[in-house]
């Protein structure tokens, strides 16, 4: 790899700002794992469903509020903005931190501040979104991009183990805690940042970019079987703190087990992200394929007798989900129409936030009355849909065909992406990021 995956860093601001987000990432999955580990084992008596709820509350108000915060993204200082919402994301951390210290904590305060959390990161994300792209030039906002990846899976690998021994050795609400002292990074970040230097951004109004994007897709038969797809996935099979808490716990494991079962997952989202940044464009063929495995992977790790072996699959269960969403995420840019592709992928995103909210109640209370491998097999049966509707669309679009030479082989017709010239920066949420290939460049 050359130098040149590394360019956005001869930008003050944009160095200034990845080791804040970095900083700050890690004690975002710190905070995380601990909060999942809190709601099954302290707050109530091992319950899923409690976790769904919890991670419905949180990841709600982001889809809810998405025109509001993308308005006020655009219209007040964004800067100053990300400085707020820092600053009481701070707050929240150092008060859950001190209620669970001193033995005050309960399942209902903990609703509210997930809520509470929510609410903040609904209007925290878009900001990023709009004030990070406004750090790098156009022509760096790719790279940029990639290097916001690889801070997003790195911190995943990171936070999780890390949290899971804090928890062991000192307790849960230092975990919190710690991740206030992180917001201090992010915070030190934004006051280093020279205001001069930052590059104005128009957009358009959040309301309009989700109608107009939907519109778009309606239009576009492929886009729907992937959004739907997306959806299933993000819905079903993408509660990872619930499915890998409660196994930790059938397994004999404490927090530190279900720390280091994140930690292993994230190992498999980083390979499947570098990989697919090797393929020359997304197909959607690759998307269709990778549901599969993963509904395979996770169907495997439901029969799994011990912790090491469940744990050796969550690395092909990392791999599959993240080769589906970073194969989709590229293809719906590609092949999407320039003019309106920021409008899409905004809708994009949406579509794989708001699955969480629909799942994660679901899939935590079948946690909790059949117990954690039923839920995963649910995961898992997501996606085989998945793969069904992928597959379906594929047959019925005509573009299937015997093989000219071999008598029992197949042809597909590949899906050629919109010429583009220079494409639209991609927003810089940690949902994109997450799903987003990091490129590599050959010297």
């Amino acid at each position: 790899m050359s130098s040149s995956m590394f360019r956005s860093f001869s930008v003050f601001n944009y160095r200034v700002w990845f080791i804040g987000a970095l900083v700050s990432n890690v004690g975002a999955w710190m905070q995380s794992t601990a909060q999942s580990w809190v709601v099954l084992t302290e707050l109530t008596d091992n319950d899923p469903a409690a976790m769904g709820i919890t991670m419905a509350l949180q990841f709600g108000p982001p889809l809810l509020l998405v025109s509001l915060t993308g308005w006020v993204a655009d219209r007040f200082d964004r800067r100053r903005l990300l400085m707020i919402t820092q600053g009481a994301m701070l707050l929240l951390a150092i008060a859950l931190g001190v209620l669970l210290l001193t033995g005050v904590m309960t399942l209902p305060m903990m609703y509210g501040f997930a809520l509470a959390l929510g609410i903040a990161t609904a209007f925290d994300n878009p900001a990023r979104q709009a004030f990070v792209s406004d750090i790098v030039e156009r022509e760096n906002a790719s790279n940029a991009i990639a290097l916001n990846a690889a801070s997003f899976n790195g911190a995943r690998m990171i936070g999780p183990a890390v949290a899971g021994i804090m928890i062991v050795a000192i307790g849960t609400g230092w975990v919190f805690i710690a991740n206030a002292f992180t917001f201090l990074a992010m915070a030190i970040a934004l006051l280093l940042i020279r205001p001069a230097e930052l590059i104005p951004r128009a957009t358009a109004p959040g309301r309009s970019r989700i109608a107009e994007g939907f519109r778009y897709v309606s239009h576009r038969p492929d886009l729907l079987v992937v959004f739907a797809m997306v959806f299933l996935m993000g819905a079903f099979g993408m509660n990872f703190p619930i499915f890998a808490s409660t196994m930790a716990l059938e397994f004999g494991q404490q927090a530190d087990g279900f720390g280091l079962l994140s930690s292993i997952l994230a190992i498999g989202s980083l390979a499947g992200a570098l990989l697919a940044a090797r393929r020359d464009r997304a197909r959607i063929r690759v998307v269709i394929i990778a549901t599969l495995g993963f509904g395979l992977a996770s169907a495997l790790s439901v029969l799994m007798p011990s912790y090491w072996a469940y744990a050796a699959t969550l690395v092909l269960v990392g791999f599959s989900v993240v080769t589906t969403l970073t194969t989709a995420n590229g293809y719906v840019q590609t092949t999407t129409d320039p003019a309106v592709r920021g409008r899409v992928m905004a809708l994009y995103v949406a579509v794989i936030m708001g699955g969480t909210p629909v799942g994660a109640p679901i899939v935590g209370w079948i946690a909790g009355e059949f117990g954690p491998r039923m839920a995963i097999l649910v995961g898992a049966a997501a996606g085989f849909a998945a793969f069904v509707i992928g597959a379906t669309w594929m047959l019925a679009s005509g573009r299937v065909h015997r093989h000219e030479t071999r008598r029992f082989g197949l042809s597909l017709d590949h899906t050629r992406p919109v010429s583009i010239i220079a494409p639209e920066p991609v927003e810089f949420s940690d949902e994109a990021a997450g799903t987003t290939p990091i490129p590599l460049t050959r010297a």
